[in-house]
């Protein structure tokens, strides 16, 4: 735990919002993904799209599809050369018991949603208004192992747009369970009958999430490899 925050500290460390130890088993690679500050975390949305363009790119694995193992189960994903990677996230479900998320004076009521992990997603009509989320919000529901909250807000063009304050690392510039979230609540809040495709901007750039008639995701986005680090001087 103590090597991971090290390792992805901004100011003496790498700097990242988590950290991936990548794993092989008999039939799949295996995600062992942590957050920022060392805390085990069932998976990562745009993580594991990361992981599968680096396993592509280096050699270990080739073009097309397939599965990376992870605590939230087997994820099946789309990888071509270079073009944007498709990974199917599974179920998204909402779960119905009463949360509320507080900054400062502000609550608001929010949504449960699980994705593997969990999260709290909020409605607002406009982002700028919750401040610069520096701590983390107060939440008030069933989250015993932390959760992820999401705020967001209707365009007028009919997207998304959305941040998020992850446990265990503070706000981010997007969270790819997170963004799925986010696609089942703005259908279930807008009374849009599935399938439903969601076009969703957090401040890290656009993804896309498809929602089929059984609640399965598919997040769709980039993935880019932007330098190589030699870890030892971190340990």
């Amino acid at each position: 735990m103590v090597e991971v925050a090290r390792i992805c500290d901004r100011k003496g460390g790498v700097g990242a919002d988590g950290l991936i130890r990548i794993g092989k088993g008999e039939r799949y690679w295996f995600m062992d993904y942590r957050n920022q500050d060392g805390s085990i975390a069932e998976m990562c949305g745009n993580g594991i799209r990361v992981m599968a363009r680096y396993l592509v790119e280096r050699g270990h694995q080739s073009e097309g599809i397939f599965a990376i193992a992870t605590r939230a189960g087997n994820k099946f994903l789309a990888v071509p050369a270079f073009e944007d990677i498709s990974v199917n996230m599974g179920s998204v479900v909402e779960v119905y018991d009463e949360v509320t998320v507080s900054i400062g004076d502000l609550t608001w009521s929010a949504m449960h949603i699980e994705v593997g992990n969990p999260h709290a997603v909020v409605f607002v009509d406009d982002l700028d208004a919750i401040g610069d989320l520096k701590e983390a919000p107060e939440v008030e529901g069933d989250y015993p192992d932390g959760v992820n909250v999401e705020f967001v807000q209707f365009l007028p063009n009919g997207e998304l747009a959305m941040r998020v304050y992850e446990r265990g690392v503070g706000e981010t510039k997007s969270c790819g369970t997170g963004t799925c979230a986010v696609a089942l609540a703005a259908s279930i809040k807008s009374k849009k009958k599935l399938p439903v495709r969601w076009i969703i901007n957090p401040p890290g750039g656009r993804l896309v999430v498809d929602i089929d008639g059984h609640n399965n995701a598919t997040l769709i986005g980039p993935a880019l490899i932007i330098r190589d680090v030699e870890l030892d001087q971190f340990l």
